[in-house]
C-alpha cells in the first residue's frame, strides 16, 4: 500500500483571506516502510506572511523571493501524490489551502488525485481523549526524537508525523495480523471437525425400488425417460440433453 505523508506551511491561517501556501513537502511510504522517496518545495506566495505564521515556521518573504509560484510546481505535486492515501497532522487545514490552490488553477481538487485521506491529529484524539495531541505531544509520547523541531519545517514534520503515524497504528497492524492467524486457525480446525462423507452400497430393495421408479416414469413419458435402459441393451441411456 503506497501512502503519502504530507505537510504544508503557510503565510497565515485562512485561505479565504487569500493566505497561500508557501512550502508543501510530502514523503512516501509504502508497506509501512519510508522509500526514502519524496517532494519538498518552497513557493513564492506573492504576498506578505503574517508575523505569527513567520514565528511558527521562520520562512521569510526575502527567502522566497527567488521561489517557484504554485502554479510551476503544481502538475510535480499531483503526479506525486496520485493514486495514494494522505496522511496528514490537523488535515482540515492542509486540505483547505491545497484545494484553494488547485481551484485557482482551475484543477481538479485534492481528493481526485488520491486514494482518500487519514488525520493522524482526529486519531490520536480519539486514542487519547482530553490530552494535547500536537505532534510535539505525540513525538513524547511515543518517544519519538523531535530535538531537530526547532520551528516548523514541512519535511521535519512530516519525517516525524510517518513516526508518529506508524506508532499510532502499531497496535491496529497486530490485531490484524492476529484476527487473520484466528481465521486460518478456525478454517483449519473446522476441516478437520467436518465429517467425511461415506458411501452406502444400495440393497436389493433399494435397487428394485429405483427400477419400479424408473418403469413408472417411463410409461408417464411413452419411453421417454432418460435414466432407463437403453432398450435391446443392459447400458443406461444418455443423461444430458438432445443428442
Amino acid at each position: 500500500m503506497r501512502q503519502i505523508i504530507l505537510d504544508t506551511e503557510t503565510t497565515g491561517l485562512d485561505p479565504n483571506q487569500g493566505h497561500r501556501i508557501i512550502e508543501v513537502a510530502a514523503v512516501e511510504m509504502v508497506n509501512r516502510r519510508l522509500t526514502g522517496n519524496h517532494l519538498h518545495r518552497y513557493v513564492n506566495p506573492d504576498r506578505d506572511i503574517d508575523a505569527g505564521a513567520m514565528q511558527v515556521h521562520g520562512i521569510t518573504p526575502e527567502f522566497l523571493q527567488d521561489k517557484p509560484r504554485f502554479t510551476d510546481i503544481a502538475r510535480e505535486f499531483v503526479d506525486f501524490i496520485q493514486g495514494a492515501e494522505l496522511i496528514i497532522h490537523n488535515a482540515p487545514f492542509d486540505v483547505g489551502f491545497l484545494n484553494m490552490e488547485l481551484r485557482l488553477l482551475e484543477m481538479q481538487p485534492l481528493n481526485t488525485w488520491c486514494d482518500g485521506v487519514i488525520d493522524t491529529l482526529a486519531m490520536a484524539k480519539s486514542l487519547h481523549p482530553g490530552q494535547r495531541n500536537n505532534l510535539d505531544a505525540l513525538c513524547k509520547r511515543y518517544g519519538v526524537d523531535n530535538a531537530a523541531r526547532t520551528l516548523h519545517g514541512a519535511l521535519v514534520d512530516c519525517e516525524l508525523l510517518a513516526a508518529v503515524y506508524l506508532a499510532l497504528t502499531r497496535g491496529q497492524e497486530s490485531l490484524s495480523i492476529d484476527l487473520e492467524a484466528r481465521s486460518a486457525q478456525a478454517d483449519q480446525a473446522a476441516a478437520r471437525m467436518r465429517p467425511k462423507p461415506v458411501l452406502l452400497p444400495a440393497s436389493s430393495d433399494d435397487l428394485e425400488a429405483h427400477a419400479a421408479l424408473l418403469e413408472a416414469i417411463a410409461k408417464e413419458s411413452k419411453g421417454m425417460c432418460l435414466w432407463g435402459a437403453v432398450p435391446g441393451t443392459d447400458e443406461p441411456a444418455a443423461s444430458g440433453g438432445t443428442v
